[in-house]
């Protein structure tokens, strides 16, 4: 059993888990879904999970915490919505462990709906206009989702208002357009294949973002090369064409996604790898620069601790032998709720007793004065990822993966020049 469900009670678990879309995912085409606060899951892919089981220690700070395998079902509620249920996998259903989920991995970058029956439709007593019916309105949603997704392709940096009365962090839920672009793909996928089979194994995750109450999200696809070993030779050019046109080949980094809190004017701004992939250099510099950038001010007390930790990162990967993370992300997160005004000569221990409301008081008597925050940088996505170790492999590499330590050291350099460019 996993630890995620050695948690729950015998009578919730055994009836499944309803995963919900992760609405912090701002990047990637796997689908993340949301188990519980602190757990996500996604498809599992056999070489992800195996980096996962054997990844060395000192690489473990710098990924998510791997809790273990589910198996989920695409099934209907009780008002005919399509919703995916997450089970243990030694539960109620057949074992699952020679799976493949190499069908739960999008095809395209659009909605791909078919005419297959449903099995509730192959029952011959069900009405012929009935039928026509469900398939007319079956038709009617895959256009509305494709024109949806359409604009969100079009729309490559969007702004959502969410600051209202009562917790900004309870708003979030049906706000983040990538997220359930990424979820109602992957109910599509598993609704054409129920025909044929409905059981699939997914891999849990910590959830990095359930440490933080208005979590600021950016994805950086890393290194100069995105494809696998066992690309096709499709794959493989299109890949490289996808390299060549953006930023990963010159400083080995690109925005792949990131959702930022303003809070100046109490909105989300979500900005996606379609927009990522046409951006200079400096336009990459000028984004970095808007995700550390609230609306109101730069958040240059993240600096010093993103920098610190993209430096160990890079220490450790440097000593990684044969290792390579082709088409793998990097995360930085951290909390988008709006540091207090302070008075400069303030007590520190009077610091927690500030009101929200204080903050905007009298203005001219208040400097700001950062505070400590968090930040997290985590490598996540090794769907692509490869090592000595893993005996099936036909091509074996040597040394460092340098087009991603090219990509971490570039970042640096970038963070560097904003953090000095901004205290002149």
């Amino acid at each position: 059993m996993s630890p995620a469900f050695g948690a729950m009670e015998v009578e919730h678990y055994s009836k499944g888990v309803l995963l919900e879309p992760f609405v912090h995912q701002v990047g990637g085409h796997s689908c993340v879904l949301r188990f519980n606060d602190k757990t996500i899951c996604k498809p599992l892919i056999q070489r992800e999970h195996q980096f996962y089981e054997t990844l060395p220690t000192e690489m473990r700070k710098f990924t998510p915490q791997y809790e273990g395998v589910v198996s989920v079902s695409f099934e209907e509620d009780e008002d005919g919505n399509l919703c995916l249920i997450a089970y243990p996998l030694n539960g109620d259903h057949d074992n699952l462990e020679n799976l493949d989920n190499s069908d739960c991995e999008p095809k395209s970058k659009l909605l791909r709906w078919t005419n297959k029956k449903t099995m509730l439709l192959e029952n011959e007593k069900i009405p012929k206009d009935w039928v026509r019916q469900h398939r007319k309105e079956e038709k009617m949603k895959s256009h509305k989702l494709e024109e949806e997704f359409e604009w969100l392709k079009k729309s490559e940096v969007l702004y959502y208002t969410v600051e209202k009365k009562g917790n900004v962090s309870s708003q979030f839920k049906h706000h983040n357009p990538w997220s359930m672009k990424c979820h109602q793909q992957q109910l599509q996928r598993m609704k054409e294949n129920a025909k044929h089979r409905n059981q699939y194994k997914f891999i849990l995750l910590e959830n990095l973002t359930s440490r933080y109450e208005v979590p600021c999200v950016l994805d950086l696809k890393m290194g100069t090369r995105q494809h696998g070993d066992d690309a096709s030779e499709e794959k493989k050019a299109n890949q490289i064409r996808k390299c060549q046109q953006s930023t990963s080949a010159v400083i080995g980094v690109r925005v792949c996604g990131m959702q930022v809190y303003q809070a100046g004017t109490g909105q989300l701004m979500f900005m996606n790898k379609y927009h990522g992939r046409k951006l200079s250099v400096q336009g990459f510099k000028e984004a970095l620069y808007q995700f550390f950038h609230n609306g109101k001010y730069l958040r240059r007390e993240l600096f010093e601790s993103v920098i610190k930790k993209l430096t160990e990162l890079k220490s450790v990967l440097e000593k990684q032998e044969s290792y390579r993370f082709y088409s793998s992300s990097l995360l930085i997160i951290y909390d988008g709720k709006e540091r207090q005004e302070v008075a400069v000569d303030s007590d520190p221990e009077d610091l927690e007793d500030l009101s929200e409301e204080s903050s905007d008081e009298s203005a001219g008597a208040y400097a700001y004065k950062p505070t400590a925050s968090t930040v997290d940088v985590r490598m996540i996505d090794f769907a692509h990822t490869t090592c000595k170790y893993y005996g099936e492999d036909s091509v074996v590499h040597e040394g460092q993966d340098t087009g991603y330590v090219f990509g971490l050291q570039n970042l640096i350099d970038i963070i560097k020049e904003i953090r000095d460019e901004s205290s002149e």
